[in-house]
């Protein structure tokens, strides 16, 4: 189709040549995975097509969202945090609800947006305290978590929280990095050094992905107007997140 072939020239030629694996290949002994969000958009942007995939195969999917994605608009006058607040998980459960996920396996803690708490914080055990309670409750086989290295605090923050939970399990979860701030223009631009990676092949639920990252439509449309600094996802972005695979880090 059009778009993935102009997504897939732009793409770096590093990640392009990372091997392509099948949802059979990589969730064969996968029994239940949890996909931890910084934002609510995240798990969409990121990990959607897995999300799909692993759904198809009725491995149990849950979804934890750390931050309420206030600070993606906030100067809109019409819509103040708690309201936003209330559209953005809204938008989340209509996302994963197409994906295959029901809205009582998403969780949201709604840390403060841009303030998800990172180590030596005041809220940063109890962060961890919520999270490893839950991720323990679910006992996934896989993990899906925002890579360490994302040009986002909250992203950074999630990663460090999620990291310091399963350190202290005797036996961790496989643990899968995703990117969505790896480059300027979204999506990870190059392979980082000292990580390896591999491609899930998503083209047979491309399009449902990029059904579910509209409905995000806060960040995808004029929804909200009236804050001219808002934040937007533009179509750029979103062909460089909704490509025919999902590039996932292998965390030790």
């Amino acid at each position: 189709m059009p778009v993935a072939m102009s997504v897939e020239c732009s793409a770096s030629a590093e990640i392009t040549s990372l091997p392509l694996c099948s949802a059979d290949e990589i969730f064969s002994s996968c029994i239940s995975a949890v996909v931890v969000a910084p934002h609510p958009d995240d798990e969409t942007l990121g990990c959607g097509g897995a999300i799909a995939l692993l759904c198809q195969r009725h491995i149990p999917v849950q979804v934890l969202v750390m931050s309420d994605g206030t600070q993606s608009h906030p100067q809109s006058q019409a819509y103040p945090a708690e309201r936003l607040k209330k559209v953005r998980e809204s938008e989340a459960l209509n996302a994963l609800s197409l994906l295959g996920v029901a809205a009582k396996n998403v969780i949201f803690y709604g840390w403060p947006d841009t303030d998800v708490p990172h180590p030596g914080e005041p809220n940063f055990e109890q962060a961890v305290t919520r999270c490893d309670r839950d991720l323990r409750r679910f006992s996934p086989s896989v993990i899906f978590v925002p890579w360490q290295g994302d040009q986002h605090c909250d992203h950074q923050a999630t990663w460090k929280i999620v990291h310091r939970c399963v350190n202290d399990w005797q036996q961790p979860p496989r643990l899968l990095a995703y990117s969505i701030w790896g480059s300027r223009e979204a999506g990870l631009g190059a392979l980082p050094d000292q990580t390896t990676g591999w491609r899930l092949d998503i083209r047979s639920v491309q399009t449902l992905k990029r059904q579910a990252a509209l409905a995000h439509q806060s960040q995808t449309t004029d929804l909200i107007s009236d804050d001219p600094n808002g934040f937007r996802l533009t179509p750029a972005m979103l062909n460089n997140l909704i490509q025919p695979w999902e590039t996932y880090l292998e965390v030790s």
